[in-house]
């Protein structure tokens, strides 16, 4: 049995703990059994945590619950993926809320170049089936890994498009993984887990009640460069998801419908109130996330610049970054530059004034 893996799933089940302050604390410690052996009084001294949930840790008593967690994953090969781990889907470290631990089942990367979450209604029309179909197989060329939540409807259509298409695509469930629902898509799941795979944050034994699902919303949003919305009504999970996604500073695209379209009303109501780009197709939102850039011109790219001005060494890290790809998402520089949000702001804006880095759309930068 894994010590690490014992006190991260025990961090994970702490009573009054949420990932919020969990990551805090990792934060602070660096591990998670550091965390369960340091004296109360120390606990309680870290900003956020205070006497209350000091006493939370320090009186934790479901390490057997733990254990049998270690057991079903061993037993069913999942891999657990705590929040330091380098297999740790890296787009979600910007989110303030990201879940501390998470367990997948499948043999794709969730750190792919380029991931997408396609989210929509659970009763779709034609249309809808339609403009799945349809984006999926145009994206085919760009290898983009397509994130859904498993259930009836778009989401199953994303899914199988992918499937169909030989693209990656990861399931997000609100459950654990001893089961699966809904219960039709047993043999959908099956099957992408031989490409790309199922990914929660939910121990097993976790029912799939109502409100894990918005919750586990959260990561499709995060885990993903951009959101497109299908369709969908006025309220719903989709409309939750997009804004998560704008609240993480995310791309959200929405395709439109009819005004007398009610499976049509979110996305037209996203595109209204500017929480969503309208989108027509896949070539506009290849454009859009700068994702069409050929390799030449990167080579181009990784010849200009080699004599700089005197830069400062934040600076001179997001140029190194950005030597390495034709076209770098803000979000990956946030992960490799250990400094603030206002720092790297900063760098990047003074950079740009000196005409050495560029923007594109879709919060890219690239070298000038």
């Amino acid at each position: 049995m894994s010590t690490d893996l014992l006190y991260q799933i025990a961090l994970s089940l702490l009573p009054q703990i949420g990932d919020v302050h969990a990551r805090i604390l990792v934060e602070h410690f660096g591990e998670a059994e550091s965390i369960f052996r340091a004296k109360k009084s120390l606990l309680e001294k870290i900003e956020g945590i205070g006497t209350f949930r000091a006493r939370s840790v320090k009186s934790f008593q479901y390490f057997p619950r733990a254990e049998e967690e270690i057991a079903f994953i061993e037993k069913y090969k999942i891999q657990p993926l705590f929040i330091t781990d380098q297999q740790y889907p890296r787009r979600l470290l910007n989110c303030y809320d990201a879940p501390v631990l998470l367990y997948h089942k499948g043999n794709t990367d969730l750190n792919h170049t380029r991931i997408i979450a396609l989210i929509g209604t659970r009763t779709h029309t034609e249309y809808g089936k339609q403009l799945v179909e349809k984006l999926v197989r145009d994206l085919v060329p760009f290898d983009i890994l397509i994130v859904s939540g498993l259930a009836f409807g778009i989401d199953a259509l994303a899914h199988r498009s992918a499937l169909k298409h030989k693209l990656h695509t990861v399931g997000v469930l609100g459950h654990g993984l001893d089961k699966l629902y809904p219960p039709e898509h047993i043999s959908l799941a099956k099957e992408m887990m031989h490409n790309g795979g199922l990914l929660t944050e939910f121990p097993s034994r976790t029912k799939p009640d109502k409100h894990n699902f918005p919750i586990r919303n959260r990561i499709v949003a995060g885990m993903s460069d951009a959101s497109i919305v299908i369709e969908t009504g006025i309220k719903g999970g989709s409309m939750i998801t997009a804004d998560l996604a704008n609240g993480y500073n995310k791309d959200v695209f929405a395709f439109p419908g009819r005004t007398t379209d009610t499976k049509s009303s979110g996305c037209n109501e996203l595109i209204r109130t500017n929480r969503a780009m309208l989108l027509t197709d896949a070539a506009q939102l290849v454009e859009t996330m700068g994702w069409n850039r050929q390799p030449d011109d990167a080579k181009k790219i990784k010849q200009q610049k080699e004599i700089f001005i005197t830069l400062t060494e934040i600076e001179k890290k997001i140029v190194d970054i950005l030597k390495e790809k034709s076209a770098v998402h803000i979000d990956e520089i946030h992960l490799h530059c250990d400094a603030s949000a206002s720092s790297i702001a900063a760098a990047v804006l003074n950079l740009e004034l000196q005409g050495i880095i560029g923007s594109l759309p879709g919060k890219m930068y690239c070298l000038l």
